[in-house]
């Protein structure tokens, strides 16, 4: 901030970082970053399209619900669904907010196989999925079945990861490639009818959105703790003081790939 002391800077830096270093981050809520961050949404309208297909099916599984908002935001939810969490934590947001609904939960450490029997579910939707398992979704969805997620794609935020981590190698750059995406759901058997990414504009505000962020999103700095970090965070909060918001560019696809019926 213009005219501000070095006193004052460093106090402003101390405060925002205390304040977000001691903040909850379980769930997958990110409220608290509002007005202290920002993230340009996709087009595609990813919680909308989901709660349509969810409108329309007869048993549903959600994979990596994190705290369950995303499928809890949908008004309509079908006879059967279920949804799998790793993280304790999220598990107990998830059953609180999912079980009134009907919805069950269910604890799954996100690696194969899943716990369901083959062709259980006519819908199985994930929103930002760390690793997608193509061939378990194939197994357990119905023929004629869909598979509908919103995934993070290439080098996402990496303005961010590469200033705290250095230049990322180039299978880093290229991971979650939507091409690469569309290869592995075809060899599982599936057909895609749907892939479009998108690059979005993310900002932040304030070091406190930086240290919230990091700490929630875990994968983008792995073992990212405030101490480790102090004097990089303390030269990014001089930067976003004196010249504003720290630009970041967000990478996104949405996949729908569909199990062919049997003959």
């Amino acid at each position: 901030m213009p005219g501000t002391s070095e006193e004052e800077e460093r106090a402003r830096f101390e405060a925002l970082v205390d304040e977000a270093a001691a903040v909850s981050v379980d769930g997958w809520d990110f409220s608290w970053l509002d007005g202290r961050a920002t993230e340009q949404r996709p087009s595609w309208g990813y919680a909308r399209a989901m709660a349509d297909r969810l409108g329309r099916a007869q048993a549903a599984l959600d994979i990596q619900t994190g705290g369950g908002e995303v499928l809890a935001s949908a008004p309509k939810l079908p006879p059967v669904t279920v949804a799998t969490e790793s993280w304790p934590p999220n598990i107990a947001r998830a059953t609180a907010l999912l079980h009134p609904r009907g919805a069950v939960v269910v604890a799954d450490a996100d690696e194969p196989p899943l716990p369901f029997g083959d062709a259980a579910f006519d819908l199985v939707v994930s929103r930002h999925p760390v690793t997608t398992w193509w061939a378990e979704i194939a197994r357990v969805l119905k023929p004629g079945g869909t598979y509908f997620s919103q995934q993070v794609g290439s080098a996402s935020v990496f303005e961010l990861v590469e200033y705290f981590l250095g230049p990322r190698p180039a299978e880093a750059r290229g991971a979650r490639d939507p091409q690469r995406a569309r290869a592995d759901a075809e060899a599982a058997g599936l057909q895609v009818v749907d892939l479009r990414p998108e690059t979005l504009r993310t900002e932040f505000f304030d070091i406190g959105a930086v240290v919230y962020f990091l700490r929630k999103v875990i994968w983008m700095v792995p073992g990212f703790t405030v101490e480790q970090y102090r004097p990089q965070l303390a030269a990014l909060h001089h930067l976003i003081e004196t010249e504003g918001p720290f630009v970041a560019h967000t990478t996104r696809f949405l996949i729908e790939a569909r199990k062919p019926q049997q003959p």
